[in-house]
């Protein structure tokens, strides 16, 4: 029968593994001292400077015994503005406690700066007798820049943050705002659909009423100023219509300083009874490849109504004597459009409200519409790809400038 192979003996074992460590020498652990990347220090009971090791000279330029030689080391290393630290550091020390980590300036022989951070610990011996203090220096150098990249990175996304925080606001602002106007103005629109139909039987009851009686007749002045009122709810709910609907009106080319003295002639009447004189500064204009200086192309009509919109407000906001100027910016690009007035100004808390549709600065003011006219205004110019802005004083008047491009889109043949 055959017969099991013989379990296998035991490794033989290494005879090192139980021989005794030998005591490390002191010249030894020196040398691990002495090359240690950081400054080590070892003070006596008292805080005198013992023993340092070499990485002095790499942090401070000092040799060793240039240190033991120091009467008040570490200070002659350290920032001037970092010795009531290292004094309280010491202190400390001497008095048996302990710390990590107290950061300070020390100063390079070279009078170069470095950031360096300070540990320390009592030491005793096996029988327990006080035998000094030890202390470690590090350099943080590259800690702390990193460390203040952190913060200037944080303080960057926090501030990020809080603009697209009030950037989001803002535009949810601007949809509510949105939303009520253009609910507002689709109730205009049904508003002024539902009183055009009586008022047209009105108007031609009225003119077939009025052809049928003589000059003559007792009180016959009276119905010039019933047509003008009818005219003027004409006018009015024309204006709520076409704030929810603007005409879209092909572009034409035009002179829009022509177009500007028309719309003043068209005012003349307005300009002779306030006493306010309007007057078109000299216009500037670079010439285009097809487009002669000062002509455009854009939607005339609704440009003359823009002008005449704003015109009459700066009118009506002027006294007597006043003069409201209307500056042109022709370049190869765009149209500006500025028109000034020195009357009463806006005051800055209503001044954002002014092209919402219904709201009026002039209501104390009788006969001066229903507060549609810039709603209406802004709705043409931003139809036309333009912006209108505002910029007003209480008291020194106000200056509404339209940015409009130069060309909307090629005239129809």
């Amino acid at each position: 029968m055959a017969r099991s192979p013989d379990p296998p003996a035991d490794p033989p074992r290494n005879v090192a593994d139980h021989e005794p460590t030998p005591p490390i020498s002191g010249a030894q652990f020196r040398a691990i001292a002495e090359n240690t990347v950081d400054w080590e220090n070892w003070h006596s009971p008292t805080g005198k400077l013992l023993w340092v090791n070499a990485a002095v000279q790499r942090v401070t330029g000092y040799e060793p015994a240039e240190c033991l030689a120091m009467a008040d080391y570490p200070l002659p290393m350290v920032a001037a503005e970092h010795h009531q630290r290292i004094r309280a550091f010491l202190a400390a020390a001497v008095a048996g406690q302990r710390g990590d980590d107290v950061e300070f300036q020390s100063l390079h022989r070279d009078g170069s700066r470095r950031w360096v951070s300070v540990s320390w610990q009592p030491m005793s011996d096996a029988a327990g007798c006080y035998l000094g203090f030890r202390s470690s220096v590090r350099d943080v150098t590259e800690k702390r820049r990193l460390r203040e990249q952190l913060r200037l990175h944080n303080e960057h996304l926090e501030q990020l943050v809080q603009e697209r925080t009030t950037r989001i606001m803002q535009l949810e602002k601007h949809r509510l705002k949105m939303e009520r106007m253009a609910a507002l103005a689709e109730l205009a629109a049904g508003v002024a659909h539902e009183i055009n139909n009586p008022l047209a039987g009105i108007r031609n009851a009225f003119s077939l009423f009025k052809s049928s009686l003589s000059p003559d007749t007792k009180y016959y002045e009276m119905l010039d100023l019933i047509d003008d009122e009818i005219e003027r709810i004409s006018k009015i709910t024309h204006q709520m219509y076409q704030l929810y609907r603007p005409r879209t009106q092909q572009p034409t080319r035009f002179h829009l300083a022509r177009t500007v003295n028309d719309v003043i002639t068209l005012l003349e009447p307005m300009i002779r009874r306030s006493g306010v004189a309007v007057r078109l500064a000299d216009s500037q204009g670079l010439p285009s490849e097809d487009l002669d200086a000062g002509e455009v192309v854009l939607r005339e009509d609704e440009v003359k109504q823009v002008l005449f919109n704003l015109v009459r407000n700066a009118i009506q906001a002027s006294q007597r004597g006043m003069t409201v100027q209307i500056e042109l910016d022709v370049t190869a690009t765009h149209a500006q459009i500025i028109i000034s007035d020195y009357g009463c100004g806006i005051d800055e808390a209503v001044l954002p409200q002014i092209f919402d549709p219904f709201f009026s600065t002039k209501s104390d003011l009788p006969k001066q519409g229903m507060g549609l006219g810039l709603s209406v205004s802004r709705s043409l110019v931003e139809a036309m790809n333009g912006k209108i802005t505002v910029t007003s004083r209480r008291g020194e008047g106000s200056r509404f400038t339209i940015e409009l491009p130069r060309r909307l889109a090629d005239p129809e043949s």
